[in-house]
């Protein structure tokens, strides 16, 4: 069971986000609902309601509702939101118009590409074809597809902070690559079908992200730090320590998001921070932060080139006029706080 977030980073979410009012009465359609992002997006949009009396109506799609609200407590009884049970390749449509369609859904826990990637990959890309089968039956909704910065393929050692035209995409023969795969085919279909009924479709392309809900048992570097702090120590790298990523606090994620579904034009925006570190400099951070001490499992390998997984923000910068504003040392005391406050 989850607690609430803190207020003061909901209001902080709210205000950062920007003008709210053309979702006034909207009625907004989500998929991917229930994750670490949607979780964000839900209490965030809910305390976007209450203060700014948006009159929002939001309903989620979830394969198991009832195992979210319950893990959710404070969001079951909010009279603006409604769950469907459904699953993201097959549901059934609900009852519209809807003015405003957010399309989340998508594993990206490693463990589901390792098992069955093929099967992942097109769970991705029907649920994609799903959720525009629906959107174009709204009369002229808004279409925020949430994408990864996986769609690149792995990023380039000599390229610090990728850019949003870059050409490079993930290798269709890696099994590895299914996730990003099923995101760039996304992201192809979503295209076309706004550009084919003429309406506006930003996609986040979304990189690395920390704060309350993230998961502490998955793939996600900072997540297995928290946890491990939590647990009194030690800090336990598993690699090297040298792969160089950046960490965009969980508040400014959904006011990005929301920021994007309430003005973003057509196309890919970069999600995420240019403020790149090692993830043994994150693993020293996490552990000055809650005294914890380091432990390598492996010494440096100088002959392998430096994994990067890092954004440009050109886009959302100029755009938007966005930049992150929480700090690493910031994003790790918060989450910590977050958790022991549970």
């Amino acid at each position: 069971m989850s607690h609430p977030l803190p207020s003061a980073e909901l209001a902080e979410a709210v205000s950062l986000t920007g003008d709210w009012s053309s979702l006034r009465g909207a009625r907004i359609f989500i998929t991917g609902g229930t994750g670490f992002f949607g979780k964000w997006l839900l209490e965030t949009l809910g305390a976007a309601n209450q203060a700014l009396e948006l009159g929002v109506v939001a309903t989620v799609l979830s394969r198991n509702p009832q195992r979210f609200l319950d893990a959710m407590p404070h969001l079951a009884q909010a009279p603006w939101l409604h769950c469907q049970q459904g699953d993201v390749a097959d549901f059934s449509f609900p009852i519209g118009p809807f003015s405003h369609i957010l399309h989340g859904a998508a594993s990206s826990d490693a463990r589901d590409y390792r098992s069955d990637p093929a099967a992942m990959r097109q769970t991705m890309v029907e649920g994609t074809r799903r959720v525009l089968h629906f959107a174009t039956r709204q009369p002229q909704p808004r279409f925020l597809l949430i994408s990864s910065g996986a769609v690149y393929g792995p990023q380039p050692a000599g390229l610090t902070h990728i850019p949003e035209d870059h050409p490079l995409a993930p290798d269709t023969d890696d099994p590895a690559q299914a996730y990003a795969q099923g995101k760039r085919e996304s992201e192809r279909l979503a295209t076309a079908a706004a550009a084919d009924r003429g309406f506006p479709c930003p996609i986040a392309r979304c990189f690395a992200f920390a704060g309350p809900h993230l998961p502490l048992d998955q793939h996600f570097a900072f997540g297995n730090f928290i946890r491990d702090a939590l647990a009194g120590g030690p800090i336990r790298v598993a690699g090297d320590g040298t792969a160089r990523r950046s960490y965009l606090y969980a508040s400014e994620l959904a006011a990005w998001l929301w920021a994007l579904m309430i003005r973003g034009s057509s196309g890919p925006y970069h999600v995420g921070s240019e403020a790149d570190v090692s993830i043994r400099e994150l693993a020293s951070a996490i552990g000055e932060a809650s005294n914890s001490r380091l432990h390598m499992t492996h010494g440096p390998r100088p002959d392998l080139p430096t994994s990067r997984y890092v954004p440009a923000l050109h886009r959302i910068h100029q755009e938007i006029n966005l930049e992150p504003t929480v700090n690493l040392m910031a994003t790790i005391s918060r989450t910590l706080a977050w958790h022991r406050e549970g």
